[in-house]
């Protein structure tokens, strides 16, 4: 009787008339009132023998909130004055944290229940969740604000063990610290946001285990994709001097990530994949992946699947430039696996890896064709891709074939899977596309390779420099300079200047094949300037200084390079020797630079210097083709008995390039010099050279 009293009499005092007959509409079920509710107020009045104006809205509000009204629910938490109940629910709780004294009589009894101050806080946070419901994100932010504000400055240390577990205190403290960094994502403000992720994680609020886990997978999550806009770093004063303090919000989401692993590592909390995953992404962006090598080979045994974690450690030495490591690892994944349905993920990144190495081709074959059984009626797109890969291993192992049938056979099978590849992506893949273009022109094909790299610049909206590049080079084996002049002039707008010297070298080599010296000049000069400037650049950047600083020497290494060359054409031989030499303070073990000496040399006519060049460019280098040539040339023209040794020379570069136009024509001289019986193989070799050299672009397609 006590207990309905009161729920009458509360009923009567609120001012809520019109929701009344909603929740105590005639109908047997309708009459009847939720048990929670009553269980509360029950609770209360054993408490304080009374169910006083707030707890009696607090009550009616939650049953409005259960039965989905969720207007009716806010217009009776709003009724209830925080302003008011605020300071008793303080000094409630701060009463409640502190120990009585055994021997104070005087101690005050507090002014509202905890089980009271429990069913206040829940209706703030029920109040929050209507507003959110109702997309008011920065109102039920304010007001789920309020709940952490009361309970962090009436109990600075969290709340006690065993701490209003009947009134589910801490249960509503969980779901308030969780909600408030989702509604001010929702309201659009992310410092807020981040300022409420961190005051979660940082404030003693004695939080499950689990919960802290969660804010902290929440924390890293919103830290890695909330737009770039970024947090303002955190400032602990608890912080140690040698501790470490995240600089932007990539390295305070590793941090987090990390932490969690190693929760996970201790037993803390259980094993989440997506913790990984997001590590993975957030190291990778951040040229973290060694750190995150060491993070895989520290994951205690069971955590993830021995093959995952090979696979993964591929990925990240293959990232780092180590394939060595990555193949042996990604071999103790597919070597024992069924020939059929093998790992598809570790066999193409096993193509991918041997296509790059020389020693590896036949070995990229092989996974390449595994990965396509593997992958078949699973994904056309994946099946594609491992055409694609299978194409460039069988590319690579085409130029070491000894023969030429082998040779041919290889080409052709290449450019099918490329094509396969082609059909089964749609067309889409820019690699596949660019890779079509690069192995048609290759085989000279052109007309062919002319449309694929014309296809590819539409695809990438001129975005890529090698796809400008490619075009200009298919259209200078066509002989048309000037197109691919223009070409270049098209990338170069579109570039920033840093990004120019490549072009810039292409451009030079066109304007030489047209005759344009002194333009050539200007431009090569154009190159020096900005590599200048861009190597200064990279000494003071440590880590680029590595990567870029290298491949700007070997950019000026080419246009000193090609400078002498142009000199040379203008019998300016100490203009000539001053680009040799600026070439030699780079690399002075640089068989290029060598065999330019020698042909300076030659156009001297020291011809004993100019072989002796060339022999020390092909010391360092026994392979260098231009050297192999020229030796060649030397030893026909000073007669004698070594035509024998001159001969290898040139079978030598052609087992190495059987596109060389020289190579085919200096051949033809050596068969024209031997006699009526060679001349009709010296009319093939001119035959094949003068088909070459109408094809012959300014600089090698690859």
């Amino acid at each position: 009787m006590k207990l309905a009293n009161a729920m009458n009499e509360s009923s009567d005092s609120l001012a809520v008339n019109d929701y009344s007959s909603d929740a105590y509409s005639s109908g047997e079920n309708d009459k009847k009132i939720d048990t929670g509710n009553i269980e509360e107020a029950e609770s209360s009045l054993r408490e304080n023998g009374s169910l006083n104006y707030e707890e009696a809205r607090a009550l009616l509000g939650r049953y409005e909130y259960q039965k989905g009204n969720i207007e009716a629910a806010l217009h009776v938490f709003e009724g209830i004055d925080i302003a008011i109940v605020t300071p008793k629910m303080k000094l409630s709780l701060v009463q409640k944290g502190e120990p009585r004294k055994r021997n104070s009589y005087n101690f005050a009894d507090p002014p509202l229940s905890i089980h009271a101050v429990g069913l206040l806080l829940e209706a703030i946070y029920l109040k929050s969740k209507s507003l959110q419901i109702l997309q008011r994100y920065k109102e039920a932010a304010q007001s789920c604000k309020t709940i952490l504000d009361i309970i962090e400055s009436s109990l600075p240390e969290g709340l006690p063990e065993n701490f209003g577990t009947d009134c589910k205190l801490q249960e509503t403290l969980n779901h308030a610290v969780e909600l408030l960094p989702e509604l001010w994502k929702l309201a659009g403000s992310s410092q807020e946001a981040v300022l409420s992720f961190r005051r979660a994680l940082l404030h003693h609020q004695s939080l499950s285990p689990e919960t802290t886990a969660q804010i902290q997978k929440d924390f890293a999550f919103f830290l890695l994709y909330n737009g770039g806009e970024e947090a303002v770093p955190p400032n602990l004063r608890s912080q140690m001097d040698s501790s470490f303090v995240p600089r932007n919000n990539i390295e305070e989401a590793i941090l987090l990530l990390m932490i969690l692993l190693r929760k996970v590592s201790l037993k803390i909390i259980k094993w989440d994949p997506i913790i990984l995953d997001h590590l993975s992404y957030a190291l990778s962006i951040s040229n973290g992946l060694e750190a995150l090598s060491i993070q895989l080979e520290e994951l205690p045994a069971g955590i993830i699947d021995n093959k995952e974690r090979y696979f993964l450690l591929a990925l990240c030495y293959h990232g780092q430039g180590d394939d060595l490591s990555a193949i042996n690892l990604l071999r103790n994944i597919y070597k024992h696996e069924d020939q059929h349905c093998g790992p598809g993920p570790a066999l193409l990144l096993a193509s991918k890896i041997c296509g790059l190495s020389l020693s590896m081709f036949e070995e990229g074959v092989s996974t390449g064709k595994q990965a396509i059984r593997a992958l078949e009626n699973k994904c056309e797109e994946m099946v594609g891709v491992a055409y694609y890969l299978l194409a460039i291993s069988l590319s690579g192992h085409c130029r070491l074939s000894i023969s030429d049938i082998e040779r041919i056979k290889k080409q052709s099978e290449a450019l099918e899977c490329l094509e396969i590849a082609g059909k089964l992506t749609g067309m889409n893949d820019t690699r596949i596309v660019y890779s079509l273009s690069l192995e048609n022109a290759e085989q000279r094909k052109l007309d062919a390779a002319l449309g694929y790299a014309k296809r590819l610049a539409k695809m990438e909206g001129g975005s890529s420099l090698k796809g400008w590049i490619l075009l200009a080079r298919i259209l200078s084996g066509q002989k048309r300079f000037s197109e691919g002049e223009t070409v270049i002039n098209a990338a170069l707008e579109q570039t920033g200047k840093w990004d120019q010297g490549e072009l810039l070298k292409t451009k030079a080599r066109l304007q030489v094949a047209q005759g344009q010296i002194k333009n050539a000049i200007q431009t090569y000069t154009q190159i020096l300037a900005v590599l200048q400037v861009q190597s200064k650049s990279f000494r003071s950047q440590k880590k680029s200084h590595e990567i870029g600083g290298k491949h700007v020497k070997n950019l000026e290494m080419e246009t000193w390079h090609d400078l002498a060359l142009v000199y040379m054409k203008l019998s300016q031989w100490r203009d000539a020797e001053a680009c040799l030499l600026k070439s030699e303070t780079i690399n002075y073990y640089s068989a290029p630079r060598l065999h330019i000496t020698g042909l300076l040399y030659e156009a001297k006519g020291l011809e004993k210097e100019a072989q002796n060049a060339y022999e020390l460019a092909l010391d360092l280098d026994p392979t260098y083709v231009p050297s192999l040539v020229s030796m060649a040339v030397i030893i026909r023209r000073a007669g004698g008995k070594s035509t024998a040794s001159a001969k290898s020379f040139l079978t030598e570069v052609l087992r190495l390039d059987r596109l060389n136009s020289s190579a085919w024509y200096n051949l033809g001289l050596f068969y024209k010099e031997d006699g009526p019986m060679f001349l009709r193989e010296a009319a093939n070799c001119f035959e094949a050279a003068s088909i070459l050299e109408e094809t012959e672009p300014i600089e090698p397609f690859r």
